[in-house]
């Protein structure tokens, strides 16, 4: 039995690899998540409704919308179709809903 060198066998690997991830990345299958992507909850106020007392907020809608799914708030981004995430305090905890 000869020894059959491994280089080759390699470097097949390695470049069906990068080729699966050229394809995947050209037809948008892949998505690097980018820091403009993540918006942090510090950008995010929460106004405590007093019954007595009255609050302004601004007639023009945010960008985000949220929805109650399985307990959890995810919000979603209308500027950028398909970026969501879930509405987490500073511990990582997620924001629970009821619906």
């Amino acid at each position: 039995m000869s020894e059959r060198n491994p280089i080759p066998l390699i470097l097949t690997a390695i470049g069906s690899i990068a080729g699966t991830v050229a394809v995947l990345g050209f037809y948008g299958y892949l998505h690097v998540a980018k820091p403009q992507d993540a918006l942090l909850l510090s950008e995010f106020t929460m106004l405590k409704t007093i019954p007595s007392e009255d609050y302004r907020v601004s007639l023009k809608a945010a960008d985000q919308s949220a929805q109650c799914i399985d307990g959890v708030l995810v919000l979603f981004d209308l500027q950028q179709k398909g970026l969501s995430g879930v509405l987490v305090d500073d511990r990582k905890r997620a924001v629970r809903c009821n619906g």
